[in-house]
């Protein structure tokens, strides 16, 4: 008999974290359950770590070279028996009571996805600093399961801007739903691989719900690869936001067309004022000039920032909130939602 759930854990030289992730898994109260981890190639004794477990739940599976997280997530997906998938990365871990108390909601709701709140905890810290849902701003409410259509995704999604960031989310999702539509990673994208796939499955009509309960612990750590490579980062959301656009599907959904269309312009602004600020970094003042002249508007886009940028290095240096840099890159962590975020959100 298949399992309920396959667990897949795609992991790369995170030998320190794996056990961990491991465990979480293997000790939810939902014991029909399989986790199989994908080694990407790791350098380090990620794979030994990972097979000094007995647990015949186990699989492993190595990668003899590094291929990506979204080619290693493919794998396990199609290596995986279960009825649902859940996705773990393998510096993070579980509550043992997530799957059961997702798969209960799932069935009750007939899901295709579901997700819960994340636990954003500081790598080293010993309790999280917050949730995903509280760090979407503080007039922002949730306390009942609730459905996401594809235009409220994308438009609690907008880079650097508040919201509910469900791309940062980690659902479980009905492998049927996966089967039947063709849907997997894509594999040429290897920052914000999550998101896209969302996207996907909400295309095809996935029925996608959050429950405001946190289950996951979602770790920080300054080496992780959301703190890697900014200008990278932008230009494939660019391409890929680009390439959803193209659908005839989205095409013709005129909202749907409108939220993308506006992430888009916002993930094109950024990269224009990260490609002046990012060659400053590096001391290469004549790529900076060359992109300054190309960008006539990076000035009337830096003074708004300046306050922002002062007070982050206040708290920084002179308060040691170390915080302040580590998730600022995912959620900038801003406070004033304004109230037709979630006005939107909830209209159903």
């Amino acid at each position: 008999m298949n399992p309920k759930v396959s667990v897949i854990i795609p992991a790369y030289n995170t030998e320190a974290y794996i056990a961990k992730a491991i465990e979480s898994a293997l000790k939810q109260t939902l014991t029909d359950i399989e986790v199989i981890m994908v080694d990407d190639g790791s350098s380090d004794k990620t794979v030994e770590v990972a097979k000094s477990f007995t647990d015949q739940r186990l699989k492993v599976i190595v990668n003899q070279q590094n291929l990506g997280v979204s080619a290693a997530r493919n794998r396990a997906i199609t290596a995986a028996q279960g009825e649902w998938v859940a996705v773990l990365d393998s510096d993070d871990w579980y509550a043992p009571e997530r799957l059961e108390k997702l798969v209960v909601l799932a069935e009750e709701t007939n899901a295709d996805m579901i997700a819960d709140d994340l636990y954003l905890i500081k790598d080293g810290a010993t309790s999280p600093w917050s949730t995903l849902i509280q760090e979407s701003g503080e007039d922002v409410e949730i306390d009942k399961v609730l459905q996401i259509d594809i235009v409220n995704f994308v438009e609690t999604d907008v880079y650097g801007q508040p919201g509910l960031h469900l791309g940062l989310s980690k659902p479980i999702f009905k492998r049927e739903f996966l089967v039947k539509h063709g849907i997997q990673y894509d594999e040429t994208i290897r920052i914000t691989e999550d998101f896209w796939l969302y996207m996907k499955c909400l295309i095809n009509g996935a029925r996608f719900f959050l429950v405001p309960k946190p289950y996951y612990f979602y770790r920080s750590r300054p080496n992780s690869i959301v703190h890697q490579g900014i200008l990278s980062r932008l230009n494939q959301c660019c391409i890929a936001t680009n390439s959803f656009m193209q659908q005839e599907v989205v095409k013709k959904n005129p909202a749907l067309m409108r939220a993308i269309s506006y992430n888009l312009a916002v993930f094109k602004k950024n990269l224009a004022y990260f490609q002046v600020v990012v060659p400053i970094k590096q001391g290469k003042w004549v790529t900076a000039f060359t992109e300054l002249s190309k960008n006539p508007y990076f000035f009337s886009d830096f003074i708004p920032r300046f306050n922002k940028i002062i007070q982050r290095r206040i708290q920084y240096y002179a308060m040691g909130n170390k915080l302040v840099f580590d998730m600022s890159y995912n959620l900038q962590r801003k406070r004033k939602t304004t109230n037709q975020y979630y006005h939107s959100f909830i209209k159903k």
